[in-house]
C-alpha cells in the first residue's frame, strides 16, 4: 500500500481558478490521496464548484483567520503520513504527487522534498521557469532568500508536528519560515523535475505586500539568522523601496514633464539593481551548484554539530584549469580560521581537521569555504558559462 498523501488547499473567492487548482490534484496518477479544501466562506462561485467534486474531496466553509490558519486547520485534520498545500489559484503539474512519494520512499531519512516549477500567468499560460529555485543549502535559505517553491513542497506530517506547523501571526514569510525550521533539524531534498505552477496576477499575494511585506520577511530572516542586513534583506527591500522612492519623487518634486521622471525612475532602478546583485549580493550564484562546483567563497550552516569534533572535506580540481593553479582553500568556523590547505595539481583531494568553537548562532554553525582563486568559464571562450568556479565539492561533513 502506498503511503496516503494529505493535500490542503486554502480558499477563499477564487471560484475563477480553483477547479483548475481541484483538477489539478484529483488527476494525479497516484491515486491514494486525500484531499482537504479550506475555504474561508467564499461569496462567489467557489461553494458551487466544491459540490460538484464533494464525492472526491472534503470540504468546509466558513469564516477563519486567514492563510496560515486555514491551511493549519487543514494540517490537523490531515490522515496521511506525507502533506502538502496547495493554493487555490495554482496547481499541480502531472505526476507531482507520485514523484514527491517514490523519492521520499527511496530516501526514508528526508523530512521535505521541493522540486522545479513553472511561472504562469492569469489564464494559465506557462510564462517561464519558476527563476529562483537551486539545490538544497542551509545558508542561503536563512541568508539569501526563499528559493523553494511552496507548489512544489511535500514534507511528512511526523516532521511537521515535531518543528511546529505555519506561523498564523505571519501573512507573506509563513512558507519561508516553516522551511527554515524544516531546514535546521530535518534533510530536506532537491528533486531536479518540475512539479508545479504559480499563477502570477496582479492580486496575487506573493506579488504585492510592498514595505508591509518587506517588514515581515525581515522578521523571518532574524529571527532564524544572526545577521541583521544579510543579502536577503536587500533582495527583498529592491523592489518595494524604489517604488517607494520613485512614488516620493512624483509626490514632492514639482515636475511637469513626468516623461523625463519616468527615465530618472529606470536609471534608479538600474543603478539599484547595479548596486544590489553585483555588489551587495555577490552570493548571487547557488554554491555549490547541482554539478558540484563551488565558488570562491561558499557558506554553509550544520545543525547537529555540538558533539562533533573533526571536519571533513572532499574535492577535486581535476576540471580546474591549471592557471589558477596552486589554489589555496581556507575553512572558517565562525569567522575564525581552522585550517588553509594547498592544491598544487589537478587531483581529487581529502581535507580533514579537528576544530573547537563555541557557536553563537543558536542551533547551527556557519562553515565558509574561501579560496585565494577562481576562474570564469566563458572568459576561457569553452561556453557561455559566467560563473566563479573555484573547484568541485563531492562532500562536505561533521565527523
Amino acid at each position: 500500500m502506498k503511503p496516503l498523501v494529505s493535500i490542503i488547499t486554502p480558499s477563499y473567492n477564487q471560484g475563477r481558478f480553483i477547479e483548475k487548482t481541484i483538477q489539478s490534484v484529483l488527476c494525479q496518477d497516484y491515486k491514494n490521496i486525500e484531499y482537504i479544501v479550506i475555504d474561508g466562506g467564499s461569496t462567489d462561485n467557489t461553494l458551487d464548484i466544491l459540490r460538484q467534486y464533494e464525492d472526491r474531496l472534503i470540504w468546509f466553509s466558513e469564516p477563519d483567520e486567514g492563510q496560515s490558519h486555514a491551511i493549519n486547520k487543514g494540517f490537523r485534520m490531515a490522515k496521511g503520513s506525507i502533506v502538502a498545500w496547495l493554493n487555490s489559484d495554482d496547481t499541480f503539474l502531472p505526476g507531482a504527487v507520485g514523484t514527491a512519494v517514490s523519492h521520499m520512499e527511496e530516501n526514508p531519512e528526508v523530512g521535505m522534498v521541493y522540486g522545479e516549477g513553472y511561472l504562469i500567468d492569469e489564464e494559465g499560460n506557462r510564462k517561464q521557469r519558476f527563476p529562483a529555485t537551486e539545490a538544497f543549502n542551509l545558508w542561503r535559505l536563512v541568508y539569501y532568500g526563499d528559493y523553494i517553491l511552496q507548489q512544489t513542497v511535500f514534507m511528512k506530517l511526523s516532521v511537521l508536528e515535531r518543528v511546529g506547523m505555519l506561523d498564523e501571526s505571519l501573512h507573506f514569510g509563513m512558507d519561508w519560515d516553516l522551511w527554515i525550521r524544516v531546514g535546521k533539524s530535518y534533510r530536506i531534498d532537491y528533486i531536479n523535475k518540475f512539479l508545479g505552477n504559480l499563477r502570477e496576477y496582479e492580486e496575487a499575494k506573493t506579488f504585492s505586500g510592498g514595505l508591509e511585506r518587506l517588514k515581515e520577511l525581515a522578521l523571518v530572516m532574524r529571527r532564524h539568522g544572526t545577521r541583521r542586513y544579510p543579502p536577503a534583506y536587500f533582495n527583498y527591500a529592491w523592489d518595494p523601496y524604489q517604488e517607494a522612492i520613485i512614488l516620493g519623487l512624483k509626490r514632492f518634486l514639482p515636475i511637469n514633464n513626468w516623461k523625463w521622471l519616468s527615465k530618472l525612475g529606470t536609471a534608479l532602478r538600474r543603478l539599484t539593481s547595479y548596486i544590489i546583485f553585483k555588489r551587495i549580493t555577490y552570493l548571487s550564484q547557488p554554491s555549490p551548484s547541482p554539478d558540484g562546483w563551488v565558488s570562491n567563497k561558499t557558506p554553509f550552516l550544520f545543525n547537529e554539530w555540538k558533539n562533533k569534533k573533526m571536519i571533513r572535506i572532499v574535492g577535486s580540481t581535476i576540471n580546474v584549469p591549471n592557471s589558477i593553479l596552486p589554489l589555496r582553500i581556507k575553512i572558517l568556523m565562525d569567522k575564525k580560521t581552522i585550517h588553509n590547505a594547498k592544491i598544487d595539481k589537478n587531483e581529487k583531494f581529502e581535507i580533514t581537521d579537528y576544530f573547537s568553537v563555541n557557536s553563537k548562532e543558536s542551533g547551527t554553525l556557519e562553515v565558509v569555504l574561501k579560496t585565494d582563486r577562481f576562474f570564469v568559464p566563458a572568459h576561457f571562450g569553452e561556453n557561455k558559462d559566467t560563473r566563479r568556479l573555484a573547484f568541485q565539492l563531492e562532500t562536505i561533513e561533521l565527523l
